[in-house]
């Protein structure tokens, strides 16, 4: 199976040590322990705050390329520019330009919005703003938008040996693109599952992964946002390990995607488009 590249380090600062006392066996135990760490980043568009969420401070250039596609406010790669990357006391500042044209989109329909973490419409102005219309998608041959049983059983099982993080921290969420044969080919780890989405997206977008076929899992719930984003970039099947909400049924059937949830090894539940999961390879 290809090498997966995992996208955080844990040297780079998403991992803080703290002293510690564990009671265990009726005493105590003074012992180091490893935490995730977040931290407030803000995402500014051509000199304009647009967001700050609560992230993971690392592949946060990813990150804004992801978010910015996954959120509509570029169409495409081209029109994302460029991502600078400034530390500075209270937080991070993501210094994003994009092209004028996706700018005046921005400005038509612009939101401040603080996000904190498993939040995904903190501030949000009205209702109208919450179900954004997705990209018109042709028809998916069925023999592109497969996904084998097996497939999904090499993916769940591999996936914890490629999160770094969360193997220390035991805090943070994934998402990882695989292969149609289970490789998993990208993972992304955040203590926001929409961060980490966003940064997979972002990771897939700067490696020619989105126009591939293969299926996006992830390790939370699959709300509506997270089949929001998945939908937005094209991505044709998402797999949750978690519980999926009615919403989020509705939009992947609406968007023509394949939504499994509740994958946990041989188990799981497709609610959306089961007629593509194949027993055999």
């Amino acid at each position: 199976m290809p090498e997966a590249h995992h996208t955080f380090p844990l040297e780079d600062g998403s991992v803080h040590t703290e002293t510690i006392a564990r009671w265990r066996d009726q005493g105590w135990i003074h012992e180091e322990d490893q935490l995730a760490v977040e931290t407030p980043v803000a995402l500014e568009f051509n000199g304009v705050s647009h967001a700050v969420m609560l992230a993971t401070p690392c592949d946060l250039a990813s990150f804004a390329l992801g978010f910015a596609l996954s959120e509509g406010i570029v169409d495409n790669r081209a029109d994302f520019y460029s991502a600078v990357v400034e530390h500075s006391a209270p937080g991070i500042l993501v210094h994003c330009v994009i092209a004028d044209h996706a700018f005046q989109k921005l400005g038509d329909r612009r939101r401040n919005m603080t996000g904190r973490t498993g939040c995904g419409l903190c501030g949000v102005e009205s209702l109208d703003q919450v179900f954004r219309p997705l990209p018109s998608r042709q028809a998916i041959p069925a023999e592109n938008a497969r996904i084998s049983i097996s497939a999904m059983r090499t993916a769940l099982n591999n996936l914890a040996s490629m999160q770094p993080i969360n193997r220390v921290t035991g805090g943070m969420h994934a998402a990882a693109w695989s292969a149609p044969d289970g490789a998993l080919m990208q993972v992304c780890e955040d203590v926001g599952r929409h961060n980490a989405l966003d940064k997979l997206i972002g990771r897939m977008t700067e490696q020619n992964l989105v126009s591939q076929d293969g299926f996006l899992l992830i390790t939370s719930r699959a709300s509506v946002e997270m089949v929001q984003k998945a939908a937005t970039v094209g991505i044709q099947c998402l797999v949750a390990i978690s519980a999926p909400t009615a919403l989020a049924v509705e939009t992947a059937k609406a968007a023509g995607m394949t939504l499994i949830a509740f994958a946990r090894g041989d188990r799981f539940v497709a609610y959306a488009h089961a007629d593509r999961i194949t027993v055999t390879d």
